[in-house]
């Protein structure tokens, strides 16, 4: 009998773990390098979460994507793609270019 309420108990522990991993997925957005420049331009991302960025250049050089409001500094390779992850942030606009194009590649992403 003990050892079926063992069992039992480590079950519902298994699947507490469970059901919290899928609650707090972390949303993902997608800017896009191509020309030289960041698409969208501008995102708009919710108030007090931890997102994740996937940056993807369809270049052919790399580019850095850079953000002193972020303190965020990342090379992604020509073809290649990364992740930043950022927040939890406080409502406002944050601005972030690329480092080797900066009149071109430049954006902001705003928390609301």
């Amino acid at each position: 009998m003990k050892k079926l309420l063992t069992f039992s108990i480590l079950i519902c522990s298994s699947l507490l773990f469970c059901y919290t991993a899928t609650a707090t997925q972390i949303q993902e957005y997608k800017i896009i390098i191509k020309d030289h420049k960041f698409e969208p331009r501008h995102l708009v991302i919710p108030n007090g979460e931890k997102v994740v960025l996937i940056v993807e250049n369809q270049d052919k050089t790399i580019e850095e994507f850079e953000s002193h409001d972020l303190n965020r500094e990342k090379i992604v390779g020509a073809g290649k793609s990364i992740k930043i992850y950022i927040g939890p942030l406080e409502a406002g606009v944050y601005k972030f270019f690329g480092e080797f194009n900066q009149k071109t590649a430049q954006g902001t992403i705003t928390v609301k």
